[in-house]
């Protein structure tokens, strides 16, 4: 999967969803998106910036999520997706996905 689709389409969610009060890194496939919620809207950029939660997972994997294939906690539990800081902020990326 190109990382400018995956940033577009997280940017086409992203922007469009409540602030998410605090801020996200995605690290797919060692390429950083940034999401900041902090503010009233949520704002992303390809800025590899420390964050309230990492999540890293390989585009493949994100690519399998979106399409329904493979369930989210499942890829947690098994090790495909990392997620390390806030995990709340960790449980509101669905909001994102969806």
């Amino acid at each position: 999967m190109d990382k400018n689709l995956v940033f577009e389409q997280l940017k086409e969610r992203v922007e469009n969803v409540d602030s998410i009060d605090g801020t996200i890194k995605f690290v797919v496939d060692d390429n950083a998106i940034f999401i900041d919620g902090t503010g009233d809207k949520n704002t992303i950029t390809p800025d590899d910036k420390d964050a309230d939660c990492t999540i890293s997972v390989s585009s493949d994997i994100l690519k399998q999520m979106r399409d329904g294939e493979i369930n989210p906690m499942m890829a947690v539990m098994s090790g495909k997706i990392k997620i390390s800081g806030d995990m709340g902020l960790a449980m509101k990326v669905q909001s994102l996905l969806s």
